[in-house]
């Protein structure tokens, strides 16, 4: 009897590991704080015509509000309740969202906040989304409900509750994360509640989860959790289909708690990723380019197929997390496009790219002094909708950088070349590197301070193919650089050091 049952948590944490992609398709989009109303007309208009996977949301759940009308974003990661009214919308937005999405083949990722509550200091009243009634110093929400009985307050053993030692792996995951009340997940209350709240959205037909603040809950806890969650829904996806677990686990190496002990659980995010290609994209500490021949596992990375990975995320785009100054993101436009790019293009792990929104930096002494600040907002505090440009950019501040031509024709690219393995390296031993999958895609970068000039094997048929960095394929011919594949799948390629950008991606469907 033991044997079936572990069997069965065998599987089913295999299972976990699968993003449920459908048609084919490769690639998460992180919509940050998007409006419900605004993900369903982005999944029907732009996202599933470009072929994009899935998309990650904001935590769906009643969360805390904070400092009228000019919210911060981290209030969303302090629930009141699991009622699914939040700042993105309310119940209905949300059910209308994940059914329309789905219905074009998107799939929906919410990012789950079960490791705590709101601040122990977040007062009592009905300052919330939903406008339900709490008391954080009583521990007291009445709308899941949860009492005092459900934190972990007596089992921690540090003086003010809060987390002082993070080689102790006793008080990060039993004590609270910068004073947000710690929930009691040993407990069968609290976990049935947890997963009453997630069963409810897999129900809704949302097809996994993005589990916040992973290292700070218990594996056990979190596999008791796992193991009672529903199959997704018929309606969209196979029979026995299991929700899609990826956890945060920020784990740079050394840590006293590691990715490790979570990965049969579902996968990981890679925080390793990301802060390694933003140093080697700087050039910093001598990286070269090149060095990422081996890249993947290679580097001590997780197993490719544990693995969620990513440039930059909502956290640490912030200087929050973990990479801190190495991390790219869209304020280094350049540098972003040929990071996501690379990304993109390589085999390693389920990609998720990054859609964000501006906000007015502030550095005094290195640090942002303006790093909380909410998304584009009404002056009543309500956020606002994203409008489309006519050259498909957006505006009031959301930066949409899934929208960036290089990067939407490389989640194209990515999925072209799906299953290929990587071949036909070529470097100069700097930062001049080229790569293909299989005979259905090529990519050479130049991030050198001078041209590359060369000749390069392709592994591609012979033809004519556009760029998709520089343009895409238009009917008959390309509205950007033009690459003559010859029969013996050799090319041409010449990339400036001072072109906008310094990399030339083709690949099957880019074929005239």
């Amino acid at each position: 009897m033991k044997l079936v049952i572990l069997t069965m948590l065998f599987g089913f944490g295999v299972m976990q590991h699968n993003p449920n992609f459908q048609h084919g398709r490769t690639t998460i989009v992180q919509l940050f704080e998007w409006r419900w109303s605004d993900i369903a007309a982005e999944c029907e208009r732009f996202l599933a015509p470009k072929g994009f996977g899935g998309i990650q949301i904001s935590p769906p759940n009643e969360h805390i509000v904070l400092n009228e009308p000019w919210q911060p974003w981290w209030q969303r990661y302090q629930p009141i309740s699991y009622n699914l009214c939040s700042r993105s919308g309310n119940e209905e937005e949300f059910i209308d969202m994940v059914t329309r999405c789905n219905n074009v083949g998107v799939n929906i990722y919410a990012d789950v906040v079960i490791n705590h509550m709101s601040g122990s200091s977040g007062g009592e009243g009905n300052h919330s989304s939903c406008g339900s009634w709490f008391s954080a110093s009583k521990k007291d929400f009445p709308s899941v409900p949860y009492s005092a009985w459900d934190f972990n307050s007596n089992k921690c053993k540090t003086r003010n509750g809060d987390i002082e030692n993070y080689g102790d792996i006793f008080q990060v995951r039993d004590c609270q994360l910068v004073s947000l009340l710690d929930l009691a997940l040993e407990k069968d209350y609290v976990r049935s509640k947890v997963a009453e709240y997630m069963n409810r959205l897999i129900d809704l037909g949302v097809a996994g989860f993005r589990m916040d603040a992973c290292k700070h809950m218990w594996p056990g806890d979190l596999e008791n959790v796992y193991g009672h969650l529903h199959n997704l829904s018929l309606r969209w996806f196979p029979n026995g289909s299991r929700p899609f677990i990826f956890q945060e686990v920020i784990d740079l190496g050394g840590e006293a708690i590691s990715y490790s002990e979570y990965i049969h659980l579902g996968r990981v995010t890679e925080f390793k990723y990301g802060a390694k290609l933003g140093n080697i994209f700087r050039k910093w500490n001598e990286e070269k380019l090149f060095y990422t021949r081996t890249w993947g596992e290679g580097w001590g990375f997780m197993s490719d197929g544990n693995a969620v990975v990513f440039v930059d995320n909502h956290d640490n785009q912030r200087g929050h997390g973990a990479g801190g100054s190495a991390i790219i993101t869209f304020w280094d436009s350049k540098l972003y496009k040929m990071a996501v790019g690379y990304m993109l293009a390589h085999p390693y792990g389920v990609a998720r790219i990054m859609s964000s929104y501006r906000w007015n930096r502030n550095f005094v002494n290195g640090k942002d002094q303006n790093d909380w600040m909410g998304p584009p907002a009404n002056t009543n505090g309500s956020t606002k909708s994203v409008p489309v440009n006519s050259d498909q950019t957006c505006g009031d501040g959301w930066v949409c950088e899934h929208r960036w031509r290089q990067i939407t024709n490389m989640v194209i690219f990515r999925n072209v070349v799906k299953q290929q393995p990587q071949i036909s390296w070529w470097d100069n031993q700097s930062n001049q590197v080229a790569f293909g999958r299989g005979d259905l895609g090529f990519i050479v970068f130049n991030n050198d301070d001078w041209d590359l000039d060369v000749t390069l094997n392709t592994g591609m048929s012979g033809g004519t193919y556009c760029d998709v960095i520089s343009g895409q394929k238009d009917g008959n011919k390309c509205t950007g650089k033009q690459i003559i594949v010859s029969k013996d799948g050799n090319a041409h390629f010449k990339i400036s050091n001072t072109d906008e950008d310094p990399f030339i991606a083709i690949h099957a469907e880019s074929k005239l």
